[in-house]
Protein backbone atom coordinates (compact mmCIF):
# COMPACT_ATOMS: atom_id res chain seq x y z
CA UNK A 1 0.00 0.00 0.00
CA UNK A 2 1.19 3.47 -0.84
CA UNK A 3 -0.20 6.60 0.77
CA UNK A 4 -0.61 9.16 -2.00
CA UNK A 5 -0.84 12.92 -1.55
CA UNK A 6 -3.08 15.50 -3.23
CA UNK A 7 -5.00 13.07 -5.46
CA UNK A 8 -7.69 14.74 -7.61
CA UNK A 9 -11.00 13.26 -6.49
CA UNK A 10 -12.89 14.22 -9.64
CA UNK A 11 -11.09 11.31 -11.31
CA UNK A 12 -12.78 8.88 -8.92
CA UNK A 13 -16.43 9.95 -8.98
CA UNK A 14 -19.18 9.51 -11.55
CA UNK A 15 -19.89 13.24 -11.29
CA UNK A 16 -16.27 14.07 -12.23
CA UNK A 17 -16.35 16.79 -9.58
CA UNK A 18 -14.16 17.43 -6.55
CA UNK A 19 -10.84 18.86 -5.43
CA UNK A 20 -7.88 16.98 -3.98
CA UNK A 21 -7.68 14.56 -1.07
CA UNK A 22 -5.01 15.28 1.50
CA UNK A 23 -4.21 11.56 1.48
CA UNK A 24 -5.38 8.71 -0.75
CA UNK A 25 -4.80 4.97 -0.47
CA UNK A 26 -5.97 1.95 -2.48
CA UNK A 27 -6.73 -1.30 -0.63
CA UNK A 28 -7.11 -4.63 -2.42
CA UNK A 29 -7.48 -7.09 0.48
CA UNK A 30 -9.31 -7.29 3.79
CA UNK A 31 -5.93 -7.32 5.53
CA UNK A 32 -4.89 -4.06 3.86
CA UNK A 33 -8.18 -2.41 4.76
CA UNK A 34 -7.76 -3.50 8.37
CA UNK A 35 -4.20 -2.14 8.51
CA UNK A 36 -5.22 1.22 7.07
CA UNK A 37 -8.09 1.64 9.53
CA UNK A 38 -5.80 0.87 12.45
CA UNK A 39 -3.21 3.38 11.23
CA UNK A 40 -5.81 6.11 10.71
CA UNK A 41 -7.37 5.42 14.10
CA UNK A 42 -4.03 5.76 15.85
CA UNK A 43 -3.30 8.97 13.97
CA UNK A 44 -6.84 10.24 14.70
CA UNK A 45 -7.15 10.94 11.00
CA UNK A 46 -10.47 11.70 9.34
CA UNK A 47 -11.27 9.26 6.53
CA UNK A 48 -13.94 8.03 4.16
CA UNK A 49 -14.26 4.89 2.06
CA UNK A 50 -14.90 5.24 -1.67
CA UNK A 51 -16.04 2.68 -4.22
CA UNK A 52 -17.04 3.77 -7.72
CA UNK A 53 -17.84 7.28 -6.55
CA UNK A 54 -21.51 7.23 -7.48
CA UNK A 55 -23.99 8.94 -5.16
CA UNK A 56 -21.07 11.08 -3.99
CA UNK A 57 -20.43 14.81 -4.32
CA UNK A 58 -17.06 16.02 -3.07
CA UNK A 59 -16.41 19.64 -2.17
CA UNK A 60 -14.67 21.77 -4.80
CA UNK A 61 -11.76 22.08 -2.35
CA UNK A 62 -11.54 18.31 -1.98
CA UNK A 63 -11.31 16.32 1.26
CA UNK A 64 -9.11 17.30 4.17
CA UNK A 65 -8.44 13.74 5.27
CA UNK A 66 -7.74 10.27 3.87
CA UNK A 67 -9.81 8.68 1.12
CA UNK A 68 -9.66 4.86 1.06
CA UNK A 69 -10.43 3.46 -2.38
CA UNK A 70 -11.90 -0.02 -1.87
CA UNK A 71 -10.70 -2.45 -4.53
CA UNK A 72 -11.51 -5.69 -2.70
CA UNK A 73 -13.05 -7.69 -5.55
CA UNK A 74 -12.77 -11.37 -4.59
CA UNK A 75 -15.89 -13.43 -5.32
CA UNK A 76 -17.09 -16.93 -4.43
CA UNK A 77 -20.20 -18.50 -5.91
CA UNK A 78 -22.19 -21.14 -4.04
CA UNK A 79 -25.23 -23.15 -5.12
CA UNK A 80 -27.71 -20.42 -4.19
CA UNK A 81 -25.57 -17.62 -2.76
CA UNK A 82 -22.56 -15.46 -3.53
CA UNK A 83 -19.91 -13.99 -1.24
CA UNK A 84 -18.24 -10.92 -2.76
CA UNK A 85 -15.76 -8.20 -1.81
CA UNK A 86 -17.05 -4.70 -1.11
CA UNK A 87 -15.17 -3.20 -4.05
CA UNK A 88 -16.91 -5.42 -6.62
CA UNK A 89 -19.23 -3.79 -9.14
CA UNK A 90 -22.82 -4.21 -7.95
CA UNK A 91 -24.19 -3.93 -11.49
CA UNK A 92 -21.78 -6.58 -12.78
CA UNK A 93 -22.74 -8.86 -9.89
CA UNK A 94 -26.38 -8.59 -10.91
CA UNK A 95 -25.57 -9.49 -14.52
CA UNK A 96 -23.35 -12.44 -13.55
CA UNK A 97 -25.87 -13.84 -11.09
CA UNK A 98 -28.66 -13.76 -13.67
CA UNK A 99 -26.47 -15.51 -16.25
CA UNK A 100 -26.01 -18.30 -13.72
CA UNK A 101 -29.82 -18.45 -13.41
CA UNK A 102 -29.63 -17.09 -9.87
CA UNK A 103 -32.44 -14.71 -9.01
CA UNK A 104 -32.55 -11.90 -6.45
CA UNK A 105 -30.01 -9.42 -7.79
CA UNK A 106 -31.58 -8.57 -11.12
CA UNK A 107 -32.38 -5.10 -9.74
CA UNK A 108 -28.64 -4.44 -9.30
CA UNK A 109 -28.24 -4.23 -13.05
CA UNK A 110 -27.46 -0.63 -13.96
CA UNK A 111 -26.87 0.60 -10.40
CA UNK A 112 -23.50 2.35 -10.78
CA UNK A 113 -21.83 1.50 -7.48
CA UNK A 114 -19.90 -1.16 -5.62
CA UNK A 115 -21.23 -3.88 -3.36
CA UNK A 116 -20.03 -1.93 -0.33
CA UNK A 117 -21.78 1.22 -1.48
CA UNK A 118 -24.97 -0.71 -2.25
CA UNK A 119 -25.02 -2.25 1.23
CA UNK A 120 -24.19 1.09 2.87
CA UNK A 121 -27.06 2.86 1.09
CA UNK A 122 -29.45 -0.12 1.00
CA UNK A 123 -29.58 0.44 -2.75
CA UNK A 124 -32.72 -0.60 -4.53
CA UNK A 125 -34.78 -0.53 -7.70
CA UNK A 126 -37.87 -2.16 -9.16
CA UNK A 127 -39.38 -2.82 -5.75
CA UNK A 128 -36.36 -4.63 -4.27
CA UNK A 129 -33.54 -3.48 -1.99
CA UNK A 130 -30.28 -4.90 -0.69
CA UNK A 131 -31.99 -5.77 2.61
CA UNK A 132 -34.21 -8.25 0.75
CA UNK A 133 -31.32 -10.47 -0.32
CA UNK A 134 -28.51 -9.80 2.15
CA UNK A 135 -27.30 -12.76 4.21
CA UNK A 136 -24.16 -11.50 5.95
CA UNK A 137 -21.87 -8.47 5.98
CA UNK A 138 -18.18 -8.45 6.86
CA UNK A 139 -17.36 -5.24 8.68
CA UNK A 140 -14.02 -3.95 9.96
CA UNK A 141 -14.05 -1.51 12.86
CA UNK A 142 -11.52 1.29 13.41
CA UNK A 143 -9.40 -1.01 15.57
CA UNK A 144 -9.01 -3.41 12.63
CA UNK A 145 -11.25 -6.14 14.05
CA UNK A 146 -13.47 -8.02 11.58
CA UNK A 147 -17.11 -8.63 12.48
CA UNK A 148 -19.33 -11.10 10.60
CA UNK A 149 -22.80 -9.64 10.91
CA UNK A 150 -25.74 -11.94 10.26
CA UNK A 151 -28.98 -10.87 8.63
CA UNK A 152 -30.69 -10.51 12.01
CA UNK A 153 -27.90 -8.21 13.21
CA UNK A 154 -28.42 -5.77 10.36
CA UNK A 155 -30.68 -2.71 10.32
CA UNK A 156 -31.87 -1.11 7.10
CA UNK A 157 -34.33 1.58 6.07
CA UNK A 158 -35.06 3.39 2.81
CA UNK A 159 -31.63 4.35 1.38
CA UNK A 160 -30.10 3.89 4.84
CA UNK A 161 -28.22 1.25 6.80
CA UNK A 162 -26.81 1.01 10.31
CA UNK A 163 -23.36 1.55 8.81
CA UNK A 164 -24.12 5.28 8.52
CA UNK A 165 -23.70 5.43 12.30
CA UNK A 166 -20.63 3.19 12.61
CA UNK A 167 -16.90 3.88 12.34
CA UNK A 168 -15.12 1.41 10.11
CA UNK A 169 -15.66 -0.07 6.66
CA UNK A 170 -17.62 -2.76 4.86
CA UNK A 171 -15.23 -5.44 3.57
CA UNK A 172 -17.62 -7.86 1.89
CA UNK A 173 -21.12 -9.31 1.81
CA UNK A 174 -22.98 -12.52 1.09
CA UNK A 175 -26.29 -12.50 -0.80
CA UNK A 176 -28.89 -15.27 -0.59
CA UNK A 177 -30.30 -16.06 -4.03
CA UNK A 178 -32.64 -18.60 -5.60
CA UNK A 179 -32.69 -20.64 -8.79
CA UNK A 180 -34.74 -19.26 -11.68
CA UNK A 181 -34.59 -19.88 -15.42
CA UNK A 182 -36.18 -16.43 -15.88
CA UNK A 183 -33.43 -14.49 -14.10
CA UNK A 184 -31.51 -13.51 -17.22
CA UNK A 185 -34.59 -12.26 -19.05
CA UNK A 186 -35.76 -10.31 -16.01
CA UNK A 187 -32.32 -8.71 -15.61
CA UNK A 188 -32.28 -7.71 -19.28
CA UNK A 189 -35.71 -6.12 -19.04
CA UNK A 190 -34.68 -4.10 -15.97
CA UNK A 191 -31.48 -2.91 -17.63
CA UNK A 192 -33.23 -2.02 -20.90
CA UNK A 193 -35.79 0.03 -18.96
CA UNK A 194 -33.11 1.88 -16.99
CA UNK A 195 -31.13 2.63 -20.15
CA UNK A 196 -34.26 4.02 -21.82
CA UNK A 197 -35.46 6.15 -18.90
CA UNK A 198 -32.27 7.33 -17.13
CA UNK A 199 -29.21 9.28 -18.33
CA UNK A 200 -26.98 6.26 -17.93
CA UNK A 201 -24.06 7.56 -20.02
CA UNK A 202 -23.80 11.13 -18.77
CA UNK A 203 -21.78 12.49 -15.83
CA UNK A 204 -24.17 12.23 -12.89
CA UNK A 205 -24.32 10.66 -9.43
CA UNK A 206 -27.57 8.73 -9.79
CA UNK A 207 -30.82 9.88 -8.20
CA UNK A 208 -30.35 13.14 -6.32
CA UNK A 209 -33.43 12.99 -4.07
CA UNK A 210 -35.19 10.25 -2.14
CA UNK A 211 -38.71 9.38 -3.22
CA UNK A 212 -41.16 10.87 -0.70
CA UNK A 213 -43.63 8.34 0.64
CA UNK A 214 -46.32 7.80 -1.97
CA UNK A 215 -44.57 9.96 -4.55
CA UNK A 216 -41.82 9.89 -7.18
CA UNK A 217 -39.23 12.63 -6.74
CA UNK A 218 -38.56 12.64 -10.47
CA UNK A 219 -42.25 13.04 -11.29
CA UNK A 220 -42.67 15.89 -8.80
CA UNK A 221 -39.70 17.76 -10.30
CA UNK A 222 -40.94 17.11 -13.82
CA UNK A 223 -44.47 18.32 -12.98
CA UNK A 224 -42.92 21.56 -11.73
CA UNK A 225 -41.51 22.04 -15.24
CA UNK A 226 -37.89 21.93 -14.12
CA UNK A 227 -36.33 19.59 -16.69
CA UNK A 228 -33.37 21.23 -18.47
CA UNK A 229 -33.03 23.92 -15.78
CA UNK A 230 -29.37 24.91 -15.68
CA UNK A 231 -27.04 26.62 -13.23
CA UNK A 232 -23.52 26.94 -14.60
CA UNK A 233 -22.47 23.51 -15.82
CA UNK A 234 -25.20 21.69 -13.86
CA UNK A 235 -28.41 20.70 -15.65
CA UNK A 236 -31.54 18.82 -14.60
CA UNK A 237 -31.66 15.86 -16.98
CA UNK A 238 -34.21 16.12 -19.78
CA UNK A 239 -34.57 12.32 -19.60
CA UNK A 240 -35.19 11.88 -15.86
CA UNK A 241 -35.79 14.88 -13.61
CA UNK A 242 -34.27 13.27 -10.51
CA UNK A 243 -30.84 13.34 -12.13
CA UNK A 244 -28.57 16.37 -12.27
CA UNK A 245 -25.96 16.11 -15.00
CA UNK A 246 -22.51 17.65 -15.18
CA UNK A 247 -22.75 19.01 -18.70
CA UNK A 248 -19.25 20.43 -18.78
CA UNK A 249 -17.17 21.76 -15.95
CA UNK A 250 -19.85 21.92 -13.28
CA UNK A 251 -18.70 22.66 -9.74
CA UNK A 252 -20.01 21.16 -6.53
CA UNK A 253 -21.28 24.64 -5.64
CA UNK A 254 -23.37 24.75 -8.83
CA UNK A 255 -24.77 21.25 -8.23
CA UNK A 256 -25.76 22.22 -4.67
CA UNK A 257 -27.33 25.49 -5.83
CA UNK A 258 -29.43 23.60 -8.38
CA UNK A 259 -30.45 21.04 -5.74
CA UNK A 260 -31.56 23.85 -3.43
CA UNK A 261 -33.51 25.49 -6.24
CA UNK A 262 -35.32 22.20 -6.92
CA UNK A 263 -36.18 21.76 -3.25
CA UNK A 264 -37.53 25.31 -2.91
CA UNK A 265 -39.59 25.08 -6.08
CA UNK A 266 -41.11 21.68 -5.30
CA UNK A 267 -41.90 22.78 -1.73
CA UNK A 268 -43.57 25.99 -2.91
CA UNK A 269 -45.68 24.27 -5.56
CA UNK A 270 -46.54 20.95 -3.92
CA UNK A 271 -45.88 21.38 -0.20
CA UNK A 272 -43.52 18.39 -0.29
CA UNK A 273 -39.97 18.72 1.04
CA UNK A 274 -37.53 16.65 -1.01
CA UNK A 275 -34.73 14.99 0.96
CA UNK A 276 -31.31 14.53 -0.57
CA UNK A 277 -30.11 11.05 -1.47
CA UNK A 278 -26.70 12.10 -2.79
CA UNK A 279 -23.93 12.16 -0.17
CA UNK A 280 -22.36 15.61 0.01
CA UNK A 281 -18.87 15.15 1.44
CA UNK A 282 -17.61 18.28 3.23
CA UNK A 283 -14.01 19.41 3.00
CA UNK A 284 -13.73 19.87 6.76
CA UNK A 285 -15.50 17.87 9.42
CA UNK A 286 -17.11 21.00 10.88
CA UNK A 287 -18.52 22.15 7.54
CA UNK A 288 -22.24 21.68 6.99
CA UNK A 289 -22.98 18.84 4.60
Amino acid sequence: MKLLKDVLLSEYTTYKIGGVAKQFVVVSTVEELSQVLVQLSRAKERYMVLGKGSNTLFDDRGFNGTVILNKIVDIEWQEESVRVGAGYSFALLGVQASRKELSGLEFASGIPGTVGGAVYMNAGANGLEVKDVIATVEYIDREGKTHLLQRNDLKFAYRWSMFHEMEGAIAGATFQLSRSSQAKQKQKEILDYRMATQPYKTKNCGCVFRNPEGHSAGRLIDECGLKNTTIGGATISPLHANFIENRGNATAKEIIELMSFIQRTVKERTGIQLEEEVRKIPFEESQDG
